[in-house]
């Protein structure tokens, strides 16, 4: 009975409070101590639009419009922004006349980070207040609790990042944050978050998730807070991460996970990290054994200084194991480090590779271990000993007795010392007929060699050469140059067409495939390759200012190094074919080549100069394939073609064999059908004869303008000598796209000072005077000749000044015997020429002369008699 009536009590007590205390509280007097006691704690000016009071389910004020400024030096745009603000308070401290906030919650907030040109970030003066505020009181005993700070909670809250006033695309999301003191001067950070990339559209939270715990106690400095920090990045998928840190997908796939503890100051800080991943591969395929490793790593850190020491790394790769150790000193000072492999598998290298590369063959295999330690040091690279030389004097003079020993300097060494074995290495699989086997390998340092250039080097490296066996009279000398940011690789030598066209293929050559249909002798080898290990990408806060006050200043780049990071793949040099043979889908026969020449480098790859035959049409010619392009059309590989005297019924032959009942074109067309051949390539190019003879005409010094289409072909440019004269002209083939439809043609052609004796002499007259000046424009179609002729129409018009016609006078017309100028407008139809409005003029007097050239072999003309007309009077 008692219980019951205390509670009721109790309740009584409350109801009272809630009823009688807001109204006795003064709302403006603590919204301004609350807005001072925030503004001392966080060094900088709070706003609040409105405040109200709460006492269910805890005391507390409700903010709205909560807006923390930024100081001038980071920006304009507020440090903190939160529409809603809880403020929970002890409820006795109202009656004791002082408020005491017990803690603070945002919902929804907006917290920006930002870093100042001169290396600070703009919560330093946080901690600074922080520290300050934790400091002992006046009297020496008490702390100054007047700015206090409570405990802070942010919960779904967004943190952006800034460099200075620019905002960049990188935050966490979905951010849990939570700040106080443990006890005073003990502070406790705890926060959890997704990071993002603003800039692009995150897909799920394939980022994985931010935990970070830290705590830090009072110092006089801020570089001199004792720290705990243990952060962990967990189910973060690697093409996502990759995406977040570069922007893009480099087509990685798998699961890491990453720890960091870190215990001590800014200045000498003990860090420890841990680095897992499973089933690391290529999207592109999925390899039966996936990389997985799992990477420890411990070393001392130095904030002010930018140093690194007491490395030690270690982590498990298949059934061996790699150590790292070293120092990184900072402050320009060069570091000393070493790499220790203890069986490494060979394939291990070949995954990881294929993993941060594309264009190396899924299919291939590796056998072998890898082992040695390798330590760099550029202080070894200074020294040097001296040796004595024997039979030398200190004035240079050989004495006639005793000799006496001398010093010579001996040769410097390089950075890099120690050795790296590879035994039983093997290369198989994605094609190789026959594996590539090498039983032992050692790669050792070389040191820096100067470059051609002035202030040019190569810095320190691993170098080995090799010789294969690949099916030519000697093997390939294959020499590799391996550094810290890319390889370099040279191969001179010979080999098989077929075993060049695997390597080409297992090195992921650009247009390698060019190689399938090529057969011969063994050709000769003269490249070299070099490129990054990884492709240059950009690291965020790559580009940060790395001045201030905390912050060492960078020592000198070396030079070596400067010229030593390749920014991409690059291949040169040359391959040389002799007595070899080509055959594509698209042709009838192969073409036999006595020489060839492919120049690899500048981003092409360019054959010249080609000597090739097909059959007894000989010639020579230039092929150029630029690399791949976004849109395809305007980088189309660009030929030349070179012919000497060039017969049509010579090419007829070469294609089809001197006894074929059909012709070139039937043949050769019919092969571009879609339902029997496979689509021509596109390709540009030009081609050239010193003559080609047409049946009774020639072309001479003939120069055509070809792009060759999927449907058939252009030619946007025709000159040539002709008749006496010249022909300019173009045209167009169209292919059928059935069984049932024949290849069209479009042609047109101006002709200008065409010599009229020749003209007339394909009609078996004479013809003499000016020159003839003509243009014609025909369409055709079909296989034979036969059916071009048939199906020929078109219109020629022509002009002749100055003429005379020779011949009968029951063959050629009176008006013809002798003019000042002749015109005509002809139809072609029905293998037939007829002359329209044909009009001859002399002197004063114009007459109208009627005829038809017949087509055929020869062309027969035939005109008629027609009425003199009396000319208009001018």
């Amino acid at each position: 009975m008692r219980k019951r009536l205390w509670q009721a009590l109790i309740a009584v007590g409350v109801i009272l409070a809630v009823l009688l205390v807001p109204p006795l509280v003064s709302i403006s007097r603590y919204k301004s101590q609350i807005t001072h006691l925030m503004a001392a704690s966080l060094g900088r000016p709070v706003h609040l639009s409105s405040v109200s009071l709460r006492l269910l389910p805890r005391p507390g004020f409700l903010f709205t419009d909560l807006i923390v400024d930024e100081d001038p030096a980071y920006g304009a745009e507020p440090v903190l922004h939160a529409n809603s603000v809880t403020a929970s308070f002890r409820l006795l401290s109202l009656w004791r006349g002082r408020l005491e906030i017990s803690k603070i919650s945002v919902d929804e907030a907006s917290l920006n980070l930002v870093r100042s040109g001169a290396g600070r970030w703009n919560l330093d003066s946080l901690f600074r207040t922080a520290a300050a505020t934790a400091q002992p009181g006046a009297d020496g005993k008490g702390l100054n609790r007047a700015v206090s700070l409570p405990f802070l909670v942010a919960t779904n809250s967004r943190i952006n990042i800034k460099n200075g006033a620019e905002k960049l695309p990188f935050s966490l999301l979905n951010t849990d944050l939570s700040f106080w003191q443990e006890e005073p001067g003990d502070w406790r950070v705890r926060l959890q978050g997704q990071p993002v990339r603003t800039d692009l559209s995150q897909e799920g939270t394939d980022t994985g998730t931010v935990r970070l715990q830290a705590s830090l106690r009072r110092a006089t400095e801020l570089r001199l807070m004792p720290l705990h920090v243990d952060l962990e990045w967990r189910d973060a998928q690697v093409g996502q991460l990759t995406r977040l840190v570069i922007g893009r997908d480099p087509g990685w796939r798998g699961d890491l996970t990453g720890e960091l503890h870190l215990d001590g100051t800014a200045d000498a800080a003990q860090i420890k990290t841990r680095l897992r991943a499973t089933g690391v591969h290529r999207a592109e395929f999925a390899p039966a054994a996936p990389m997985d490793f799992d990477a420890r790593c411990g070393f001392v850190y130095h904030y002010s200084a930018r140093a690194l020491e007491d490395l030690a790394c270690d982590s498990p790769l298949g059934d061996g194991s790699v150590h790292i150790a070293g120092d990184m000193p900072g402050n320009g000072e060069a570091p000393h480090l070493s790499v220790e492999l203890n069986r490494i598998p060979v394939q291990a290298g070949l995954d990881a590779l294929r993993t941060v590369r594309s264009g190396l063959g899924p299919g291939l295999e590796a056998k072998g271990t890898v082992s040695g330690k390798i330590a760099y040091a550029e202080n070894a690279a200074e020294s040097s000993v001296e040796k004595k030389a024997p039979g030398e004097t200190k004035t240079g003079k050989e004495p006639s007795g005793r000799a006496v020993a001398g010093r010579l300097p001996a040769a410097a060494q390089g950075p890099i010392t120690g050795s790296l074995t590879v035994e039983g290495f093997q290369l198989s699989g994605d094609g190789l007929s026959q594996p590539l086997q090498i039983p032992k390998l050692v790669l050792e340092p070389v040191s820096p060699t100067h470059g051609k250039q002035p202030g040019e080097s190569q810095p320190a490296a691993l170098a080995a050469t090799m010789a294969i066996p690949a099916g030519g009279s000697g093997p390939l000398t294959v020499s590799s140059r391996l550094t810290l940011y890319g390889y370099s690789v040279t191969v001179h030598g010979q080999a098989s067409i077929t075993r060049a066209r695997e390597l080409a293929h297992v090195a992921g050559m650009l247009n390698a495939k060019a190689l399938d249909a090529l057969a011969g002798d063994p050709v000769a080898v003269d490249l070299s390759a070099e490129g990054p290990w990884m492709p240059a990408e950009r690291i965020p806060f790559s580009d940060l200012s790395s001045a201030g006050s905390l912050q060492a200043k960078p020592g000198p780049q070396p030079a070596a190094e400067q010229t030593a990071r390749p920014a991409a793949d690059s291949l040169n040099g040359i391959v040389t074919v002799r007595n070899a043979n080509w055959k594509a889908d698209y042709l009838t026969n192969h073409v036999e080549i006595a020489q060839a020449t492919l120049h690899l480098g500048n981003g092409e790859t360019r054959w010249d100069p080609v000597i090739f035959s097909y059959g007894p049409v000989k010639g020579t010619a230039s092929l150029t394939l630029p690399e791949p392009c976004d849109a395809p059309e305007t980088c189309l590989p660009s030929f030349q073609i070179q012919f000497g005297d060039l017969d049509a019924g010579t090419l007829q032959a070469a294609f089809l064999g001197a006894h074929e009942r059909s012709t070139l074109l039937s043949t050769l067309l019919a092969r571009l059908r879609p339902s029997s051949a496979p689509v021509w390539p596109q390709l540009e190019g030009t081609v050239k004869a010193d003559s080609v003879i047409l049946g009774p005409v020639t072309l001479r010094e003939a120069t055509a303008t070809l792009r060759i289409l999927p449907t058939g072909a252009e030619i946007t440019g025709l000159d040539a000598g002709f008749l006496g004269g010249r022909v300019h002209g173009g045209g167009t083939l169209h292919t059928p796209q059935s069984d049932q439809e024949k290849p069209t043609y479009a042609l047109e052609g101006q002709f200008e000072k065409l010599s009229p004796a020749a003209v007339g002499q394909l009609l078996g007259m004479r013809w003499t005077g000016g020159t003839f000046a003509a243009d014609s424009k025909i369409e055709l179609a079909g296989y034979t000749g036969k059916d071009l002729a048939g199906s020929v129409k078109g219109r020629l018009h022509f002009e002749w000044r100055h003429g005379v016609v020779a011949g009968p006078a029951a063959q050629v017309p009176l008006a013809l015997a002798r003019f000042d100028r002749w015109t005509a407008d002809a139809g072609i139809a029905n293998g037939a020429v007829t002359l329209g409005q044909s009009e001859v003029q002399q002197g004063a007097r114009k007459r109208v002369v009627e005829g038809t050239v017949t087509l055929g072999k020869p062309a027969k003309a035939a005109f008629t008699a027609s009425q003199e007309t009396q000319a208009k009077k001018r």
